[in-house]
């Protein structure tokens, strides 16, 4: 075998999102893209604010010497500089440079805290639904993911949560707003997993980390505020990225933050920034950091995202499917009618609708559809949802 047996058996065990993706791309091919309706990906479509293109240009037509060079492994100095206000203005806390990372994406930010934190056979808690790629980088990393359910409004279910820890938890990642259901967790929630995690931490005499992916932290609706990660618990690290933000994902820019509030904060930053070079990114993109560095407070306009909200949530209600409104992200959950995930997205495709079944995201009985697509493909799919539906009720 020419391969790696744990690669081997992810490959089998690989994210639904980009199986679902390359089916629906066999079936552009066969049919034409535009009679295919494809909700498989969250792939921001919207261009990056005019400001983006401005800091663009500009940073390549600088022609100061070294620009182009290695540079500290934590990133460019006035690009954390920025990061670092940006996060004190937010969170009401005194953010330093050196609690900042320059990452390659939120994945890169994940990857380097979960390295920096986890010994062999160390847990990490997952909340369900979850990012399919969670469970990889904890295995990437040497840890053990422990799945918990959230409750049936996907808010986190902290009785199950506080069963699940145990004297190996070393971490907990919450992701709010959430993908796959686009809700946020509540302030309260949040807090009392902060006095779990305090406690826990306490009885075991060993640190546990709440690690916090936030790269749709901007994009929440109905003028939701959403409550500060670093207020619910002193030992937070966050991982986030521009990609959303700015829709830029292909350039592939994040950081992680450590809490002000963290114990052991200098000696957390210092394992961040050997984890980011030995893990082989070394620094993240220094053009694309120079871009960001003066566009922290911007920020892509929402209002394609909420109009796209409401008018698919209207779809899919009318055809008769239960959903949960998303408060966040460009993600709806609905349940798939009789409880077969898999089965719905079947009859979907039978319509040339591509969605992902919710046991890719660890919760099986629902799918997932992304509205980072225009309008008018959310309205030519809906007779076509309304067939699926009436099928699944038969």
């Amino acid at each position: 075998m020419p391969i790696a047996t744990r690669i081997k058996t992810a490959m089998e065990t690989a994210s639904w999102i980009r199986r679902m993706f390359e089916e629906g791309a066999e079936l552009k091919a066969k049919l034409g893209p535009e009679k295919v309706f494809d909700f498989t990906l969250g792939n921001p479509d919207l261009e990056p604010p005019a400001r983006f293109q401005e800091e663009l240009l500009a940073a390549v037509q600088d022609r100061r010497p070294g620009l182009h060079a290695y540079m500290p492994n934590a990133g460019l100095t006035p690009t954390r500089q920025a990061v670092a206000a940006h996060l004190s203005r937010v969170h009401h806390l005194e953010f330093r440079t050196d609690d900042i990372v320059i990452t390659c994406g939120a994945a890169g930010a994940i990857n380097v805290i979960l390295k920096t934190l986890l010994d062999p056979g160390d847990e990490v808690v997952v909340l369900a639904p979850f990012f399919p790629e969670y469970l990889f980088y904890v295995d990437n990393h040497g840890g053990a993911a422990v799945v918990v359910q959230t409750d049936a409004a996907f808010q986190p279910d902290l009785k199950a949560l506080e069963r699940a820890l145990s004297p190996r938890t070393r971490a907990v990642i919450v992701n709010s707003p959430n993908n796959p259901t686009g809700q946020v967790y509540e302030a309260a929630a949040l807090k009392e997993l902060g006095r779990f995690l305090s406690h826990h931490a306490g009885r075991h005499g060993r640190p546990v980390y709440l690690v916090a992916d936030e790269p749709y932290r901007r994009l929440v609706y109905d003028d939701l505020s959403l409550p500060s990660i670093f207020a619910a618990y002193p030992n937070t690290l966050l991982a986030t990225s521009f990609s959303k933000d700015l829709s830029i994902p292909g350039e592939r820019l994040g950081y992680a933050a450590v809490s002000p509030r963290a114990a052991g904060r200098g000696e957390l930053f210092a394992g961040l920034v050997l984890a980011n070079r030995i893990l082989g990114f070394v620094n993240a993109p220094a053009l694309m950091q120079r871009v960001v560095a003066g566009l922290t407070e911007v920020a892509v306009d929402l209002a394609p995202y909420a109009r796209r909200r409401d008018l698919f949530c209207e779809v899919l209600t009318q055809a008769g499917y239960e959903l949960i409104k998303p408060q966040g992200a460009f993600y709806v959950f609905p349940q798939a009618p009789g409880g077969d995930d898999l089965a719905l997205v079947a009859r979907l495709k039978e319509e040339n609708i591509l969605g992902v079944p919710g046991r890719g995201f660890g919760r099986a009985g629902h799918f997932r559809l992304a509205f980072c697509v225009p309008e008018a493909v959310i309205e030519a799919a809906a007779p076509g949802f309304a067939r699926a539906r009436e099928r699944a009720g038969k």
